[in-house]
């Protein structure tokens, strides 16, 4: 495993080196607005499969994504509903993840073969500069082994996967924290299935606002 330190390289060398490794196919480990994340090309099955051995992670449970741009949803949503277009722009970039009807395809890995995928652009991090500079939506799922606590920190990610991925960013210890909130965008109104960092009487309060 490759271990860059952002304080070292500088962020503009630490991201050059980790889109060159997930677009070769590579697993990268890097720093979110909450905890390391794990990322891999969306649609590359082989990373996609080695990624969820290495988690010990249930394929009944879907791989959630980050893009840096809107216009990406249209690499693996098949629609976006107007309620899901408000909650984009009043939370994105940020720690609201967005469940949308996924297009017909997508990697069983991504969707847990659910129809629907998980996606966001992250908030102020690592990953967010690290997404802009791609052309494609990566994962973002925590770095640690399922049922594990996700790692806030290097030494932990280290100690979790060793050799096992291929790059690890190393930005210091993150915020912590709750992980993103999840919600499901892909009916007329929306459910929280995840209490997380963006308050869910927060969410509430912002969707009752839209519809006065």
């Amino acid at each position: 495993m490759l271990v860059i330190k952002v304080s070292q390289s500088g962020i503009v060398k630490a991201i050059s080196e980790a889109v060159e490794v997930v677009g070769q196919g590579g697993i990268v480990a890097f720093p979110t607005e909450t905890f390391y994340g794990l990322g891999v090309k969306y649609d590359n099955i082989s990373v996609l499969e080695r990624l969820y051995e290495i988690k010990h992670r249930p394929k009944e449970k879907a791989m959630p994504l980050i893009i840096g741009d809107r216009k990406m949803l249209g690499l693996v949503a098949a629609s976006v509903s107007a309620i899901a277009e408000k909650l984009m722009d009043r939370f994105w970039p940020g720690p609201l993840t967005v469940l949308l009807n996924a297009i017909e395809g997508l990697s069983g890995f991504i969707t847990a073969e659910t129809g629907k995928v998980a996606v966001r652009i992250p908030g102020s991090s690592f990953a967010l500069e690290f997404v802009k500079s791609l052309a494609y939506p990566v994962t973002a799922t925590s770095a640690n082994i399922s049922g594990m606590p996700p790692a806030d920190n290097a030494a932990d990610l280290v100690r979790y996967f060793y050799d096992r991925i291929d790059m690890l960013i190393d930005g210091g210890k993150t915020r912590g924290g709750k992980p993103s909130t999840i919600v499901d965008a892909t009916g007329e109104g929306i459910r929280i299935l995840r209490p997380g960092a963006v308050p869910d009487e927060e969410i509430r309060e912002f969707i009752r606002s839209i519809k006065r």
